[in-house]
């Protein structure tokens, strides 16, 4: 008996990863984790390592603490670090950046930034704890698990939104070619409107090869940067988790796909999905020399396109319910996916820094302070393209049977506009003037760029 058959794609604009041929899970044991790899020939796929036992875990969070001072070591729910400081201490090492400059002293999260044009010192506050390796080579807490801030991650940022600079958008796309998309649609029209149970994987094979390999492009940041490579791995993943190719790790929270009505989708629609900043607001001091932030920092929100027999997208009115649902879920669970996937935190954090980033460069603290960044704004001086650049990933392809119905969802949709969240309407003055006051009873000790 023949059924109907139902394509429905996932396009890729902004930060889109389009990935994998086989379905994986997050696994919330301490010891497995997932993550992505980028070969020899820059295409970007998906990895999973394991720990070898609690016991080796345990040692490798013990040999890290032992090796970091005892201050460090301990959880403090607001450390203060100044960048000012930070990239003197580089400059007075000759360019050398040990563990804990790297790693920015263990900060966690930019709950404040204060400025000091006294002292020439830009502090950044948060929590913050010691930290190690996990065996996939994320930094993260040792106590939370949380990743930490990493410096090369904020001087991408900085030097996107540099002291001359115009405001930017960080992002990246990876798009399906023209030409695979009308490949697609020729394999469609060939495959026709109905299919068996048995053509299930010589259709999602069809769908593969025809579409072939995407390509990555990263825009603002360099693709060599970790910043990066977080942005795609964020993207990629939580394609897959819409299209139902891993596992979401919130109870309750509902894919695309198991959302998805085959009646109430288009056979050519393509569906976006991208991260955006989501604050409830963004707090200034009177003076305008602090700034805070406030809200979880990432919203995940979509738009709709449908494919033309050439190959071409053109955007449609109106929003899936489906897709609607499956945004607003990730959106409302984020915190819990963050603590199941670190990625997700590692993502939030690079929000947090492109938006300190812009931040500093439209207040011109720059000027104010007559700050040159002489080492973080010279690749030469403090190399952050060191990493392999992904250029092309597979497509990714489910196949789902809901009742006489096969859907092929195909995975792709994460722009970061830092300067949307300055926007006039988010900017609240501190009418309390707490910022203010912590910024004015703030000591800030001499000979040292970390204190609590």
């Amino acid at each position: 008996m023949s059924y109907k058959l139902k394509y429905v794609a996932f396009a890729v604009l902004g930060l889109v990863l389009i990935l994998g041929d086989g379905a994986f899970s997050q696994d919330t044991d301490v010891n497995n984790y997932a993550g992505i790899v980028i070969d020899a020939n820059n295409v970007l796929r998906v990895q999973t390592y394991v720990e070898p036992s609690l016991q080796t875990l345990r040692a490798r969070q013990m040999e890290s603490a032992r090796s970091l001072p005892k201050e460090l070591r301990e959880y403090t729910p607001a450390r203060a670090v100044s960048l000012t400081r930070l990239e003197r201490e580089i400059a007075k090492n000759n360019g050398l950046v040990p563990e804990e400059v790297r790693y920015m002293a263990g900060l966690q999260k930019i709950d404040s930034v204060l400025v000091y044009p006294e002292t020439g010192d830009v502090v950044l506050v948060g929590p913050a704890e010691g930290w190690y390796k996990d065996v996939s080579g994320r930094v993260v807490g040792l106590t939370t698990g949380r990743p930490v801030l990493r410096l090369d991650d904020l001087v991408a940022a900085m030097r996107v939104f540099a002291p001359s600079g115009e405001a930017s958008v960080i992002g990246c796309s990876i798009d399906p070619t023209q030409e695979g998309l009308a490949a697609m649609q020729q394999f469609l029209r060939q495959v026709g409107t109905t299919a068996r149970p048995g053509d299930t994987m010589r259709i999602v094979n069809g769908l593969r090869n025809a579409l072939g390999l995407q390509e990555v492009r990263v825009d603002g940041v360099s693709s060599r940067t970790h910043f990066a490579q977080v942005l795609v791995e964020a993207d990629y993943r939580m394609k897959l988790m819409g299209i139902g190719l891993e596992a979401i790790p919130v109870k309750g929270m509902k894919s695309f796909v198991a959302s998805a009505s085959p009646a109430a989708v288009s056979r050519n629609a393509l569906f976006r999905w991208y991260f955006v900043p989501n604050y409830t607001c963004v707090r200034v001091s009177p003076d305008g020399l602090a700034m805070g932030l406030e809200g979880q920092g990432v919203k995940l929100v979509g738009a709709d396109e449908l494919v033309t027999t050439e190959g071409e997208r053109k955007a449609t009115a109106g929003a899936d319910r489906a897709s609607k649902v499956f945004t607003q879920g990730f959106t409302t669970h984020y915190e819990k996916i963050a603590a199941s996937i670190p990625v997700y935190a590692e993502l939030r954090n690079l929000i947090d820094m492109a938006v300190v980033a812009a931040w500093l460069q439209q207040t011109d603290v720059y000027g104010k302070l007559d700050w040159k960044m002489v080492y973080f704004g010279d690749e030469r001086r403090f190399p952050i393209e060191t990493e392999r650049a992904p250029s092309r990933v597979a497509s990714a392809v489910n196949a789902i049977w809901k009742g006489h119905t096969l859907m092929t969802p195909i995975g792709g949709g994460v722009e970061i506009h830092a300067a949307r969240a300055l926007r006039q309407e988010n900017l609240v003055s501190a009418a309390d003037e707490k910022l203010a006051e912590a910024k004015k009873s703030a000591t800030l000790p001499k000979k040292v760029w970390w204190w609590q």
